[in-house]
């Protein structure tokens, strides 16, 4: 189950220092969670780009952070994230809250939010995982942080809502 103090738990076990977000619904749930723990760092910011700026000024000054955001602020933020990832090759990681991915894979809703963030990750070249939250854990995601990390590339893990 993906609830916040798992999610802590699970970034401590990662190494993660910094969590960056505009908390939105889903993720804003964790936010208790994370603003408690001594060992991360909740850095909130006022939009999504502004997010992965301020994560490659930490990955350039050695620390490891990740950053939430809901698949509307990755729409948003796609000038920094080609700065960061392509031109910088900073190996950043998100976590995508996917907005109304289920109603719209039942088609009950005309929320294209789910229909455009794989394509944005793919045109991005961001390597990603669509998570189903029956078969994935918290665990599942700080080993998913690790491998990006060890192999120095950005990575995204999408939680459908």
């Amino acid at each position: 189950m993906f609830d916040g103090p798992s999610v802590a738990a699970a970034f401590r076990a990662a190494g993660i220092t910094h969590v960056l977000w505009v908390p939105d619904s889903q993720l804003g749930r964790w936010d208790s969670a994370l603003r408690s723990d001594p060992q991360l760092r909740l850095v909130r910011v006022c939009r999504e780009g502004e997010a992965i700026a301020v994560a490659g000024g930490l990955l350039l000054g050695g620390a490891r952070p990740i950053v939430l955001m809901q698949c509307t602020g990755l729409f948003e933020a796609g000038d920094a994230l080609r700065n960061i990832v392509h031109d910088l090759r900073l190996p950043l990681f998100l976590v995508v809250d996917v907005r109304s991915w289920r109603a719209y894979t039942l088609g009950k809703t005309t929320d294209t939010c789910p229909l455009f963030t794989e394509p944005i990750m793919r045109a991005w070249q961001i390597p990603y995982v669509l998570f189903e939250p029956d078969r994935h854990t918290p665990a599942d995601l700080a080993e998913e942080y690790r491998r990006a990390w060890a192999e120095r590339r950005a990575g995204a893990v999408l939680l459908p809502e």
